[in-house]
């Protein structure tokens, strides 16, 4: 199901000036933690998934997985820089064709999605294959989401040009999750933690409302006032609780994959 990137433009390879080498490091380790664990609790599919970041202090660079590296290998030295063109600055290897075409896009035409996590995670992407809104605000883990969902209902095959991934961030556009229909989900953050916390919380949200329809009874929705409430007060800590989140991972791969961070 991946796509081997090929060449996408004869456009100069530019420079590595300006880079944060610090924050460049700190994001590479985020990101393995990151991919190592969704590998863990079984959000990952094959070699297909892919989550990207922007490079501190160059808004025109990302980092990306390359293709061909399932999430419970990545290490950090294993993650690609690219620049939103095409170039490979950093890394052996290019990232995999749909990777660039919609981490690329998103990074370009959303400035504020700094991280970007791509899954066909099984519990959100069965919502995605539903009829209606895949999201039901009717659990307290759901509606950390609640006024955050976009769903991207144009399904064209694979993403394998800039137009996919122009639509899709333009579907996007102030939410921070999107639905790909019959495809998957996409979560944006100001930060790989936020990212990740998003996109762990959304799998649970997604599996207790599957369980909870599988029931064959009703689901209850959150009266719409109280939910906005829920949410806000979610939101006011989520940064914190993101960071304190992403921190635990860390720790727990130090101690039982330390290959990691290497």
């Amino acid at each position: 199901m991946a796509h081997e990137l090929r060449a996408v433009g004869a456009s100069a390879r530019p420079g590595l000036d300006g880079i944060d080498r610090a924050g460049l490091a700190r994001t590479r380790t985020d990101l393995a933690a990151c991919f190592r664990m969704a590998a863990r609790y079984g959000l990952e599919e094959g070699i297909c998934n892919h989550f990207s970041a922007v490079v501190p202090g160059r808004d025109d660079l990302f980092v990306v997985n390359p293709y061909g590296l399932a999430f419970a290998e990545i290490r950090a030295s294993d993650l690609l820089v690219c620049s939103l063109d095409g170039h490979v600055l950093e890394g052996e290897g290019q990232p995999e064709a749909t990777a660039f075409f919609i981490h690329a896009r998103l990074h370009a035409r959303l400035p504020r999605a700094r991280a970007a996590f791509h899954t066909h995670m099984p519990n959100a992407t069965a919502l995605s294959m539903i009829a209606g809104q895949p999201l039901a605000f009717a659990g307290q883990t759901a509606l950390k989401f609640y006024g955050r969902v976009a769903v991207d209902d144009a399904y064209n095959g694979l993403a394998l040009d800039d137009s996919e991934g122009d639509r899709i961030a333009a579907t996007l556009g102030e939410a921070d999750v999107v639905f790909l229909r019959n495809h998957g989900v996409i979560v944006t953050g100001p930060t790989v933690a936020e990212a990740w916390d998003d996109l762990y919380y959304l799998e649970r949200a997604a599996e207790v409302q599957l369980k909870a329809m599988g029931s064959g009874r009703p689901l209850v929705p959150v009266p719409a006032d109280i939910a906005a409430r829920t949410a806000a007060q979610m939101r006011e800590g989520d940064p914190e609780s993101a960071r304190l989140h992403l921190e635990s991972i860390r720790r727990r791969l130090a101690r039982e994959e330390p290959d990691f961070s290497g």
